[in-house]
């Protein structure tokens, strides 16, 4: 077995891919054929993140195209924030908020111990960026933020392509808003698909805990006609709709920007989600990575 995996790793360093078996499956570095120091990440076939070197600014993915809006609209133009993202991948998001707001400081919090160590050796950050990256369970590692520390936190939390359960409960939420200055915003990385049964939930457990929420997504998977990423923006205090609207629209892959009444219609009289009813959010169909 361990000949296979070296033979295949061979075979793949001849088109210049880099394979390596991680906590959490089989991950994949892939050379960008049009970008010259640009890759992606998938683990187990599931496509995970995408990141430039030499243009960390530059964000290929359409959902972290969105939370990169968010990121630019959490602050004034180039303000350092402290920032806590749950979930690593590449730590394109992380690389992205040092090359857009210079001393910021930062925590990653990745379980897979492996990937992180693929990553900086493959992948190697800034050496001036201030990134801290802890390699333990999520809502582990947001407990030992401080109280009020954060201006920006970003769950993007999967393993294989589900949301751990004990990520999508009120009681998750909690632990957020401990850590978030009281002008923070919390965004999430959702998957769902028809009939969203996921999406509407986690929003009623975000309009349980904070007041003003917004919800980007594409048009076509807001009707339930497929399966894709949404990302849910909550704060305490008014979001700035109307920018995230006009950046959402004018991406290459246009998106909606729900909020309001139609944003509480839309979720059908959802319950909030506790830990002791939480699930994984569903798997994709196969027919997503294709």
């Amino acid at each position: 077995m361990g000949r296979s995996r070296n033979a295949r790793r061979d075979a793949a360093a001849t088109v210049g891919v880099v394979e390596e078996t991680v906590d959490g499956g089989l991950a994949r570095l892939v050379p960008d054929p049009d970008r010259g120091r640009a890759w992606t990440l998938s683990i187990d076939g599931a496509p995970q993140s995408h990141v430039d070197l030499d243009d960390p600014a530059y964000l290929s993915f359409e959902y972290q195209r969105r939370l990169g809006h968010v990121i630019d609209l959490a602050a004034p133009p180039g303000k350092p924030v402290h920032a806590v993202h749950l979930g690593g991948g590449a730590l394109t998001l992380a690389r992205y908020v040092a090359a857009t707001r210079p001393r910021s400081t930062q925590q990653v919090v990745e379980r897979d111990a492996s990937l992180v160590r693929l990553v900086r050796r493959e992948l190697p950050l800034d050496p001036n960026a201030r990134i801290r990256v802890r390699s333990t369970d999520a809502r582990e590692g947001l407990a030992k933020v401080p109280d009020g520390w954060a201006d920006l936190i970003i769950a993007d939390v999967f393993s294989g392509a589900r949301t751990p359960a004990h990520l999508t409960s009120i009681e998750f939420l909690d632990e957020v808003r401990r850590a978030l200055k009281p002008s923070g915003v919390y965004a999430a990385n959702l998957a769902d698909g028809p009939p969203l049964a996921h999406l509407r939930g986690q929003i009623a457990t975000a309009a349980a805990r904070f007041g003003e929420l917004a919800l980007i997504a594409d048009a076509a998977m807001l009707r339930g006609k497929r399966f894709a990423n949404a990302i849910l923006v909550a704060s305490d205090l008014p979001l700035p709709i109307a920018e995230l609207t006009r950046r959402a629209a004018s991406d290459p892959h246009s998106a909606r920007v729900e909020h309001g009444r139609q944003l509480t219609d839309f979720t059908g009289g959802a319950r909030p989600v506790t830990d002791a009813a939480a699930v994984d959010s569903p798997a994709p169909p196969p027919s997503v990575f294709r």
